[in-house]
């Protein structure tokens, strides 16, 4: 007999003939019914589960993303992250009620962001308390401990900030890269020693990334769900970092190791550059919030944390070596994004893209590890238990925390 079963396609490959449209209506009836059932909740909801305990107006809340301080005048963005709009009735600076302009409204939608302008004669290194009251009786504060004027998006800012991205990616990465003719000399035993420094380095890195996108996560605004952000961008750059691994270090047989080991070199320093991109963020935030402006001690723990990753970088192609011209493009790829970083912290900074792009830096690095530790040429990823690699291993975690305790 030739019956074909419900539920089994043809071995032709396509629909029976006639099928289209019913196999249509099928995948769109779970969706019907879905939109159904929402708009039957929406209309008689309150009848099924009876009255809230609590009135949705007394949950609303308002994030404070940003706090400025330009000349004679305290600016604040808002987001409302809680289930109803909120209107902004009444704003308290330092306990005391002052004027202020809401833009684009003083009432707020749901996710809706607004902009407080107030006109206030704040003065530069005291502390400001600026507390918003709702028409329905909600406060919420920003204590600044410091106030410092905010930078602008202006030339002198723009590079100041390159400068500071300069000084902290940039230099330390090509500082480490000068230890790349002194590798090329290094016999096998001791290459494998410091391929597993490497991964060392780049564990910790990727440990701190995921720590600091964790910590920001709990402050970014509830319907964004900032751990979820965190899970997205982890898991996303990794497998992005995978495909792109298949494609050059995992290739076939027709690249040769040193094309494969240069090609994992660039991972590494893709990888890096996506974390200094996040340590750009911080950078900029602090110095906009002037806690960069404390010292110079914080660039200087930096550079010197920076330093190591260079190292990291040479390490895969320091035997097989490599032209100049890829050594500058693996610098740059790893220290250049400290600058757009410092940039985006400076002038725009959110919490919420700087718990994405830190996730994400995380992600890559963990999966440049997981290239590292299956690096052509070895025996297997199990190179990396050897106990000479090992101490390799545990020195590269080491050396990235002794230098981590001058940036805390």
């Amino acid at each position: 007999m030739n019956e074909t079963q419900i539920g089994e396609r043809p071995l032709g490959g396509g629909l029976p003939k006639g099928m289209g449209l019913g196999t249509a209506v099928i995948a769109l009836l779970p969706v019907a019914l879905l939109v159904a059932m929402i708009s039957i909740f929406a209309t008689w909801g309150g009848a099924l589960v009876g009255p809230a305990p609590v009135p949705v107006d007394a949950l609303g809340k308002l994030d404070i993303e940003r706090t400025a301080f330009r000349p004679g005048e305290i600016v604040v963005q808002v987001v409302n992250s809680g289930p109803s709009e909120l209107t902004v009735a009444q704003i308290i600076v330092n306990e005391a009620l002052w004027h202020f302009t809401v833009s684009p409204d003083t009432t707020i939608s749901r996710l809706g962001r607004a902009t407080i302008s107030i006109p206030y004669p704040w003065l530069a290194g005291e502390p400001q308390t600026v507390k918003i009251v709702t028409s329905n009786g909600l406060a919420f504060t920003k204590d600044v401990a410091i106030a410092v004027p905010t930078p602008e998006p202006e030339p002198i800012f723009f590079l100041m900030f390159a400068l500071l991205g300069l000084y902290v990616g940039v230099i330390p990465v090509f500082l480490g890269l000068l230890w790349f003719p002194v590798m090329r000399r290094l016999g096998r035993g001791v290459m494998d020693f410091f391929l597993a420094l490497t991964a060392g380095l780049l564990i910790f890195l990727g440990l701190d990334a995921a720590h600091e996108a964790l910590e920001l996560a709990g402050r970014v605004p509830g319907p964004y769900r900032g751990f979820s952000l965190v899970g997205i961008g982890l898991v996303g750059a990794f497998l992005a970092l995978v495909a792109i691994g298949r494609r050059t270090v995992g290739a076939p047989s027709e690249r040769s190791e040193a094309q494969r080991r240069l090609a994992l070199a660039y991972l590494i320093a893709v990888g890096i550059g996506l974390h200094n991109l996040g340590e750009g963020l911080a950078i900029g935030a602090a110095y906009a919030l002037g806690e960069l402006a404390l010292g110079a001690f914080l660039v200087i723990g930096f550079m010197i944390h920076n330093t190591t990753e260079g190292f990291g970088i040479v390490a895969p192609v320091a035997r097989r070596g490599a032209a100049l011209r890829h050594l500058v493009g693996l610098g740059l790829l790893a220290g250049g994004p400290t600058i757009l970083g410092t940039w985006l912290g400076g002038f725009t900074y959110s919490d919420i893209w700087a718990t994405l792009f830190l996730a994400i830096g995380a992600g890559a690095i963990f999966q440049v590890v997981f290239e590292l530790a299956r690096l052509p040429g070895r025996e297997g990823p199990g190179w990396l238990a050897a106990p000479a690699n090992f101490a390799g291993l545990l020195t590269g975690l080491l050396i990235m925390y002794a230098t981590g305790v001058l940036v805390a």
